[in-house]
């Protein structure tokens, strides 16, 4: 009797896929994969590096600026803080000017008392001649301290005029000198500290038509 033909068995064969080469269903393999996130990995990167960049660069933009406002501060306060020093300065060399032009009222006087007196009244009288001595120190004690304390008399006699600091009262014709010379000082000039304390009252040579007036500037605040 004969065997039935039987169907050879046929061999089972290991179809599964080599790692990393699995399809995910659309066709991208796990090896894409991998390399899509690795560049969206560096891209984020390059993008973190940029705008780090920006940071750093925009942060040294705002000290610059910071550090030019502190020193344009500090210029400032510099300023003020020498301006405060001068005014101080200036207050203190001044504050005495209604006070030194009494003074110099008084050596107006000394002044007249001694030129009141001729030569020969003076020798003659010996007791005259003793108080005009004391006269005379007192008006150069009163001098020196008026040099100590930055107040200074005016030469006046012979100056071309300047109307800064003297006053003329009258003109004289025909003095042989250039127009506008002082040729007579009536009240003295002064000063404190280089400003004009008062005034001296002149007399100044008459000017021609063709010579032009004095126009120089001084400080005169005192």
């Amino acid at each position: 009797m004969n065997e039935p033909h039987k169907k050879p068995i046929e061999a089972e064969t290991d179809t599964a896929p080599v790692n990393g080469t699995a399809p995910d269903g659309k066709g991208h393999t796990a090896a894409d994969a991998t390399d899509n996130t690795a560049a969206t990995a560096e891209t984020a990167a390059e993008q973190g590096e940029g705008s780090a960049g920006e940071k750093v660069a925009a942060l040294e933009a705002e000290v610059a600026s910071l550090k030019d406002q502190l020193l344009r501060t500090l210029a400032e306060t510099e300023n003020i803080r020498r301006r405060a020093q001068r005014e101080r300065e200036d207050t203190a060399k001044y504050a005495v000017s209604s006070f030194a032009k009494d003074l110099v009222s008084v050596a107006d006087n000394l002044r007249r008392a001694v030129e009141a007196v001729t030569p020969e009244q003076r020798e003659q009288d010996e007791a005259l001649k003793n108080l005009l001595v004391g006269i005379e120190a007192t008006e150069r004690q009163l001098l020196a301290a008026f040099d100590r304390g930055g107040i200074k008399k005016m030469e006046a006699l012979g100056e071309p005029f300047d109307p800064n600091f003297h006053q003329v009262v009258f003109e004289v014709e025909n003095t042989g000198k250039p127009g506008g010379t002082i040729v007579q000082v009536l009240q003295d000039g002064y000063t404190i500290h280089g400003r004009l304390l008062r005034e001296a009252m002149v007399g100044a040579a008459k000017r021609g038509a063709d010579e032009a007036p004095a126009t120089s500037r001084v400080d005169t605040s005192a």
